[in-house]
């Protein structure tokens, strides 16, 4: 069953494009969420992720563009056989409510499940209530933590493949 298109999928002047991690605007876009992480909880991960964990075949970074503006972003990259994780999902203050992460985030998993991926997981902060809002309405459910992180600040979540027949 196809997802009903967002406002964003439905104007001709949006465009989704896959980038490289390296690429300036994704470099810009993860940037403006590393600082918003930091202003939010006063810590948070620098993106210095490899270039090569969001490189085909094992994995994929994606960018919104408005009129050419890149305004969001996300990718997708091999956790374990089977299990491929959510990283840097992003939408820049002024693009926000318009469905760019419900964009993102259901590309991402197609191309999850286009290259076998049975389970996505990810973590976002406890008070990312937007993000948290946009997974759960995704189907993402609580996980226990999959990485050492504090829990006061970190939430795990979890949501299994669905067939795309």
């Amino acid at each position: 069953m196809a997802h009903a298109l967002s406002p964003f999928e439905r104007d001709p002047r949006h465009v989704v494009q896959p980038r490289p991690y390296d690429h300036p605007d994704a470099r810009w876009l993860t940037n403006e969420l590393y600082l918003e992480q930091l202003a939010r909880y006063d810590v948070a991960d620098a993106p210095i992720d490899s270039v090569d964990d969001f490189a085909p075949p094992n994995g994929l970074f994606l960018i919104a563009y408005v009129d050419g503006v890149p305004c969001a972003c996300g990718g997708i990259r091999t956790y374990e056989p089977g299990v491929a994780e959510i990283k840097k999902m992003y939408v820049a203050p002024a693009f926000r409510g318009h469905g760019l992460g419900r964009c993102i985030l259901a590309a991402l998993e197609q191309a999850g499940q286009a290259n076998g991926v049975v389970r996505f997981i990810l973590e976002t902060g406890s008070r990312n209530t937007e993000a948290l809002a946009l997974y759960a309405h995704a189907g993402y459910y609580p996980i226990p933590a999959y990485r050492d992180r504090d829990s006061t600040i970190n939430r795990a979540l979890a949501k299994n493949a669905t067939n795309p027949q």
